[in-house]
């Protein structure tokens, strides 16, 4: 039985990446331990992400202390950003992975228009010790930008999700992954909640009608099947979905599985979803350790969609993909070598606040 005094029973949604921003959410980084010996170099990576987000919306970023918001003024000016281009907010974090412990914002178009935040826990993926300053951002969030916080449930619990997995459509549609989120042996994120159950805080919280399961993510992901590193919405029939065609590759015969199995899914209007192929980089390996190279973790902002590059000759084919499904704004590929070092890329550091 649906709550009546929930998100989507008082009008809010969760927009589609690609609708009106008001502002993209980036927490600027500062723990070494994600990208080991590499810290410094990340920096420039993150300015010039702010470079090409600034001219379409504000920038919000999330700062440690005043020291910490001078160094990245410092970058963010010799990158080319204005002063005005980016707004800066001391609220501390363990890490710098803005996607899965930010405010989720949903929105309500009709009168009174407004946003709000869903209030997710957040535990690291379940699987590192460092989250508790992570998991206060989105109250403190709320607070201070005086929005409405509802905190996402099922029977009095509180629910433990990342941003990145999931992806909608903003019509309804909503695309996860049985790995990340049914799991119950591996970074089990809420164990004991069934699949109807978990479909059930989706449609309250985020007001969709139609939640769409995917089997496995990609190697390398250590957050245990991540759907923005696999498939993502590119408008509201469209999706774009990794493909590798080197069968004695890992990642073949699960994003294989995955083709198939979007073949039999439905929109929330039971038309059939177009799927796009969208390369995927050589592998990459950094110390011995897979990382999760992806062109799918790109972000979609109101100037520009920024898509990881690894320099590799899928990098062009990528760009050209998404610059024919995108045709509104630039497609630009951002430098992702050293990010991916962090088992991470762009969408995984940014989260988008939808205009009201």
């Amino acid at each position: 039985m649906a709550d009546p005094d929930s998100p989507a029973a008082l009008g809010f949604r969760m927009p589609a990446e690609w609708e009106p921003h008001a502002a993209t959410w980036i927490g600027w980084p500062h723990n070494a331990s994600d990208w080991p010996g590499k810290l410094a170099a990340i920096q420039w990576v993150y300015g010039e992400i702010v470079r090409k987000l600034a001219p379409g919306e504000a920038v919000r970023v999330l700062v440690q202390s005043g020291e910490h918001e001078r160094q990245a003024r410092r970058v963010l000016e010799r990158t080319g950003v204005d002063r005005a281009g980016a707004e800066f907010l001391r609220l501390p974090t363990n890490r710098g992975w803005t996607r899965d412990f930010g405010p989720m914002f949903v929105r309500r178009a009709r009168p009174p228009a407004e946003v709000a935040i869903i209030r997710f826990r957040f535990n690291a993926w379940a699987k590192y010790p460092d989250w508790k300053k992570d998991d206060q951002v989105p109250e403190r969030v709320a607070r201070r930008r005086k929005l409405r916080l509802f905190p996402a449930q099922c029977g009095g619990r509180d629910v433990v999700l990342e941003g990145g997995s999931i992806d909608v459509n903003g019509r309804g549609t909503l695309l996860t992954t049985e790995e990340c989120l049914l799991d119950r042996e591996v970074q089990a994120r809420n164990p004991g909640l069934s699949r109807a159950e978990l479909e059930a805080v989706l449609r309250d919280s985020l007001g969709v009608t139609n939640v769409l399961w995917l089997g496995k993510g990609i190697a390398g992901d250590d957050t245990h099947g991540h759907v923005d590193d696999l498939c993502r919405f590119v408008d509201p029939r469209t999706v774009v979905l990794c493909r590798e065609h080197d069968p004695r590759n890992v990642n073949h015969r699960p994003l294989e599985e995955n083709r198939e199995r979007l073949a039999g899914m439905r929109l929330e209007d039971g038309s059939k979803i177009e799927v796009i192929d969208l390369p995927m980089p050589a592998p990459l390996q950094f110390a011995g350790q897979r990382l999760p190279a992806s062109y799918a973790n790109f972000y979609v902002g109101n100037a520009a969609v920024l898509v990881p590059t690894f320099n590799d000759p899928n990098d062009r084919a990528a760009l050209g993909v998404l610059g024919e499904v995108f045709t509104d704004r630039a497609v630009v590929g951002i430098h992702a070598v050293d990010l991916v070092w962090g088992l991470g890329t762009i969408h995984c550091l940014t989260q988008q606040e939808p205009a009201v």
